[in-house]
C-alpha cells in the first residue's frame, strides 16, 4: 500500500497547510509531507496534481482530497474514533458551523493579519475593516469555551475547530491582538500544543524569503 502524502506549502506563511497538517496528525495518519514552493512554475505543477492550486492536498489509498474541510471529513470517515468532531450531536453541529465559518469567511482578517510565524509586532494597528472579524472570532471562542469549560473549544481534547482556528492564534500573537483572560488562556493552549510546536520549528527552519502570492494559501 502506498504511503499517504500531504502536499503543503510554506510552514511559515501557509495557514491552510497548517490546518490540513494538524488534522492529519490529530487523526493519527501516517503520511509524508510534500513541500511545494509557490513560484509560478510550482503553481503549474500543482495544477497538474489537483484541480485547485490551493494546498493542502491529501493522497491516501489512491484517493485525492483537497480543501481543508473535505480532508477533515475524509479523515473522520476513515478514523471515526480519532475524535476530530465532538461526540455530542449539538456540539458537533456547532463545531462544524464555526469550522465552516472560518473556512469561508474572515476575508478582511486574512488580508490585514497574514500568518507569519517568524514575525512579532509589539503593537499593530488593525484597519477598521478587519476589526469586526476579530470581534466575531472572540465571540465564537467565548461562547464555545464557556459552554464546554475548555481548555479546547469543545472540551478536554482538540477538534477540527481548534485546527481551523490555530492559525488565528498565531496571528493574534504576531500582531499583539489584546485578548481577555479566557481567550488568552485558549490561545496559549493552542500555541503550546506539541503539534503546533513541531510545525513552528519547521517554519523557523525555512528560508526567510518567499514568493508572495495574491491570496492566502
Amino acid at each position: 500500500m502506498a504511503q499517504a502524502t500531504l502536499t503543503i506549502s510554506s510552514k511559515n506563511y501557509s495557514s491552510w497547510s497548517l490546518r490540513g497538517w494538524l488534522l492529519c496528525r490529530m487523526a493519527g495518519l501516517d503520511f509524508v509531507e510534500i513541500l511545494v514552493e509557490m513560484d509560478d512554475e510550482a503553481r503549474q505543477e500543482l495544477l497538474l496534481l489537483s484541480p485547485s492550486v490551493l494546498v493542502p492536498r491529501l493522497t491516501h489509498n489512491n484517493v485525492a482530497v483537497w480543501d481543508t474541510l473535505a480532508i477533515a471529513e475524509y479523515l473522520h470517515e476513515i478514523y471515526p474514533k480519532a475524535g476530530l468532531w465532538p461526540t455530542n450531536q449539538a456540539a458537533r453541529a456547532r463545531c462544524r458551523s464555526i469550522s465552516g465559518e472560518m473556512h469561508s469567511g474572515f476575508h478582511n482578517l486574512r488580508s490585514a493579519l497574514p500568518m507569519n510565524l517568524k514575525s512579532t509586532h509589539a503593537s499593530f494597528k488593525i484597519f477598521s475593516g478587519a476589526r469586526p472579524d476579530v470581534e466575531r472570532i472572540k465571540t465564537i471562542w467565548t461562547e464555545c469555551l464557556e459552554e464546554s469549560g475548555g481548555p479546547w473549544l469543545f472540551g478536554t481534547e482538540p477538534t477540527v475547530a481548534d485546527a481551523m482556528y490555530a492559525p488565528v492564534c498565531s496571528r493574534f500573537r504576531t500582531y499583539s491582538v489584546a485578548l481577555e483572560p479566557l481567550l488568552a488562556a485558549y490561545a496559549k493552549t493552542v500555541l503550546s500544543w506539541p503539534l503546533m510546536a513541531e510545525w513552528t520549528a519547521g517554519a523557523m527552519a525555512e528560508p526567510d524569503e518567499i514568493i508572495e502570492l495574491e491570496v492566502e494559501f
